[in-house]
């Protein structure tokens, strides 16, 4: 199968993909999240593959959602549009939560807005000293109502609730500390050589019901994932959201910028 957005190479009982958008800074579009239930596919259906390492090309994992995208099509975004492209995006955090191969996330650099969902709902992360994340949808009007229900999991309600409101930046250290990253070191062939010796020891089935038994006892389910798509395309369907987001795009001028000129 050909890939535009990504890579896909299966080796070794390892499923890797990974992130090729170097251009738009790995950012998602629709292109890129069916690619990537696509490979998704691909894995689970090989029986040799244990374990999915999600990854990307350059200093960039995932900077969210594709502004480019958003603006060019902002005249046809209403709610109902908003939704289904929102659904689309919960339903991969939710494949990659509850697939039946080992989800592990390997982060060289920035994660931004969404591509924090991605790393929150790998069922383990590895970073170099050199990544980031931050939650920057609330500077353009948004919540990131997608992601929080799995970053709430992993570093708790009020860590959760300050990475939204004040749109920081957190260092890999930090993340660390907070359990958002569970391996941190400079060399991640190596953090991921170490795990791949432990992960090899259990089947795919046991996976699948060790995350089916977390699952239930977490507050991830059918209301709360319709919950936050509702909120993330109300919001995304607004004029005031889509006119942060066409300015920046054009202009390259900030919502705070715009109003401070006002």
């Amino acid at each position: 199968m050909t890939f535009e957005t990504l890579h896909y190479e299966n080796s070794g009982g390892a499923a890797r993909i990974t992130l090729h958008r170097p251009h738009h800074r790995n950012a998602i579009n629709r292109a890129l999240l069916r690619e990537l239930n696509a490979a998704l596919d691909l894995a689970e259906a090989a029986p040799d593959c244990r374990m999915v390492v999600l990854q990307a090309n350059g200093d960039i994992f995932c900077s969210g959602m594709d502004f480019d995208e958003m603006a060019k099509l902002a005249d046809q975004v209403d709610l109902r549009t908003m939704h289904e492209r929102t659904e689309e995006y919960m339903l991969t955090l939710k494949r990659l939560a509850t697939s039946r191969r080992v989800v592990v996330s390997r982060v060289a650099g920035a994660v931004t807005a969404g591509g924090v969902g991605f790393v929150a709902a790998s069922d383990l992360v590895l970073a170099t000293p050199k990544a980031t994340f931050a939650l920057t949808e609330a500077l353009w009007g948004l919540l990131p109502s997608n992601v929080v229900p799995y970053l709430v999991r992993r570093v708790g309600f009020q860590a959760s609730f300050r990475m939204t409101l004040t749109a920081a930046s957190i260092s890999a250290e930090e993340a660390h500390r907070l359990q958002l990253v569970d391996y941190l070191g400079p060399d991640l062939d190596e953090l991921e050589r170490v795990i791949r010796i432990r992960l090899n020891r259990i089947t795919p089935d046991t996976v699948s019901e060790l995350k089916g038994f977390f699952r239930k006892m977490w507050i991830i389910d059918t209301a709360m994932e319709q919950a936050a798509v509702e909120e993330t395309a109300r919001l995304g369907a607004s004029a005031t959201v889509k006119e942060n987001i066409r300015n920046f795009v054009e202009a390259r001028m900030f919502p705070w910028e715009r109003r401070s000129g006002q």
